[in-house]
């Protein structure tokens, strides 16, 4: 088997949320794939002479470079490792996680090329990447969704007297977690029996910000902060909708773990998330930063239990798709 260097922010031990190189290394490791993950180093300098290091370290050994791709500050960690990775004449792979990625491509055109035209492949986790890649001339892109272990997922038909929304996330501006508080705030003047549980670490100062949003008004709202996947799963069982409020958004794990779990979603209509949820099918979808719209998908589901079900189940079967079990089959023909 291949030799595999991960690249990306490998924070989860340090209080952030676990992401892909988290998930992917030890799933590839799994399949007998050699992979040294980096980097641990919480301070974001550190952090980006650690990678680098790494890259130079491990040349001779390497047969693949993962490079954690995202549309903010990482784009440019991205770019420095994939120059260092042309330097030494090695294979290397971005997998592109942001949501906003599509206008860098736009924005910082030259960089993305630098970073993208001479990847040997890029990893697109959603249709909505891939088509935008390929409307910028990029030809050199394979869709490999986002996984889950789906037996860790265990469903479960929920009903809905009192509405007991999930909510799950790091705090970031770009996820709009304040909106979340808008719905309860909302749901509970029109007397409707409401709760809210907000789960995930801050990223830039937005979990105190929600905070205090929620003090201003009133609203007793439990904030959880970093659980483990074990910890959320056994905490969703005591809620029966889910909502993912964000602005921008590419392919996000936690609402496949929510549809996998029986948790009928609501969420933003933006970015990837139209390609992979279809309006009453398998969620509902409603346009971003508006409340209004939420509370009535939330009464839209407490009322009309068929229609709740059968989106339930349509949901668990588009979770099914992203099992392990299919997706390692995919990038086990992309890394030969």
């Amino acid at each position: 088997m291949k030799n595999l260097l991960y690249i990306g922010n490998k924070l989860s031990q340090k209080g952030k949320t676990v992401t892909t190189i988290d998930t992917l290394s030890n799933l590839l490791a799994q399949e007998g794939f050699s992979v040294k993950a980096v980097s641990s180093k919480k301070n974001k300098w550190l952090r980006l002479l650690h990678m680098l290091y790494s890259i130079i370290r491990y040349a001779k050994w390497i047969d693949y470079v993962l490079i954690d791709t995202y549309s903010t500050q990482n784009f440019y960690y991205a770019y420095l490792c994939s120059k260092c990775c042309k330097l030494f004449n090695l294979k290397y792979l971005p997998i592109l996680h942001g949501g906003n990625l599509p206008n860098r491509l736009i924005n910082n055109p030259k960089l993305s090329r630098t970073i993208f035209k001479k990847a040997y492949l890029n990893i697109a986790p959603s249709g909505y990447i891939a088509e935008a890649f390929k409307n910028q001339g990029y030809s050199n892109i394979k869709c490999i969704p986002n996984t889950i272990e789906i037996d860790n997922y265990p469903f479960q038909e929920r009903e809905i007297s009192k509405v007991k929304l999930l909510w799950v996330r790091s705090f970031s501006k770009l996820y709009n977690p304040k909106l979340a508080i808008d719905v309860l705030n909302h749901l509970q003047e029109n007397n409707i029996s409401s709760s809210l549980c907000m789960v995930g670490p801050d990223n830039d100062g937005s979990l105190l910000e929600t905070k205090n949003y929620a003090k201003s008004l009133g609203l007793e709202v439990e904030f959880t902060g970093k659980l483990s996947k074990n910890e959320w799963v056994k905490r969703s069982k005591n809620h029966n909708i889910f909502i993912n409020t964000t602005n921008f958004d590419n392919m996000p794990i936690s609402v496949i773990e929510a549809m996998a779990l029986g948790l009928p979603v609501i969420s933003t209509n933006v970015g990837g998330l139209p390609y992979f949820l279809e309006n009453n099918k398998n969620a509902l979808l409603v346009e971003p930063n508006n409340y209004k719209l939420f509370i009535e998908a939330i009464i839209n589901l407490k009322t009309y239990k068929s229609n709740r079900l059968a989106i339930v189940k349509e949901a668990r079967n588009t979770a099914e798709t992203y099992k392990w079990q299919s997706i390692k089959k995919l990038w086990k023909a992309t890394l030969v």
